[in-house]
């Protein structure tokens, strides 16, 4: 089974290359960040003419996630258990569901913004509350994983230079610290290989040639447990469709499991 991430920056924006590159991935499960669309405007209808389910956790312009399937999607749990909120409203940033076997969530974790911003606080409270969400399955025997865009980078190596970050999200030890959390959970950091280069950066700022030069972040992670790390013989990053016009900032990063 192959199970990728991928936050697309707008599914409406990135409709065509989203479907060319299911057609052609081979893909049997895809977690979507940033759907920035309501529900009903989600493309189940075209997704489901290549064979997809679709389950989708959005209502507007901002956040959205989503979990397209052709190998099965049962139990689908849209948002958080104990989903803090931010400024008194619950953000659509996790959904999951049993796909082939396996559960999976997707997430689209707050930025953050500054360390002294209130939306700082909320990151730190709702990866608590990820944590508690996922305990149980994190100790489980039935393969499993939380798949999306972090937004933080576990170490200084997945920043392209770190002294840049000095004082910036992203890279904060309380960042850090609320992965550590979720590994001593259960969860391990599946890292990819990267497909040119030596780290498999996942994001890269559409400013100031940030692709072209490789100023990139590794922020899109899986994490798995014991029983999905076991199943795991590949996993890359699909750096090609982060070419060329109309691309994401983000590329997919991609897992081959043997289940």
């Amino acid at each position: 089974m192959r199970i990728a991430t991928w936050n697309v920056n707008s599914v409406t924006a990135r409709l065509p290359r989203l479907l060319a590159w299911l057609e052609n991935s081979g893909t049997d499960v895809l977690c979507i960040q940033e759907t920035k669309c309501a529900a009903e405007q989600f493309p189940a209808d075209e997704l489901r003419e290549l064979g997809y389910e679709s389950a989708v956790n959005a209502n507007g312009r901002w956040n959205g996630v989503a979990l397209v399937s052709r190998v099965g999607l049962d139990d689908v749990v849209k948002g958080l258990p104990g989903d803090p909120g931010y400024d008194g409203v619950e953000e659509p940033r996790a959904i999951s569901a049993t796909c082939g076997g396996a559960r999976v969530w997707s997430v689209y974790v707050p930025n953050g913004r500054e360390p002294d911003h209130a939306h700082y606080a909320y990151k730190l409270q709702w990866f608590e509350a990820l944590k508690a969400a996922v305990a149980s399955d994190a100790q489980g025997s039935r393969p499993f994983a939380v798949l999306g865009d972090y937004n933080v980078a576990p170490t200084d190596e997945d920043v392209w230079d770190i002294s840049l970050f000095e004082g910036a999200t992203h890279v904060t030890p309380a960042e850090r610290a609320a992965l550590a959390a979720l590994r001593e959970a259960g969860l391990n950091d599946i890292v990819p290989r990267p497909l040119k280069y030596d780290v498999p950066f996942t994001y890269w700022d559409y400013r100031q040639l940030g692709f072209p030069k490789n100023r990139g972040m590794r922020i899109d992670l899986v994490y798995g447990n014991a029983a999905f790390q076991k199943a795991v013989t590949d996993a890359y990053v699909d750096r090609e469709e982060r070419k060329g016009k109309g691309a994401s900032d983000h590329a997919p990063v991609v897992v081959d499991l043997d289940v």
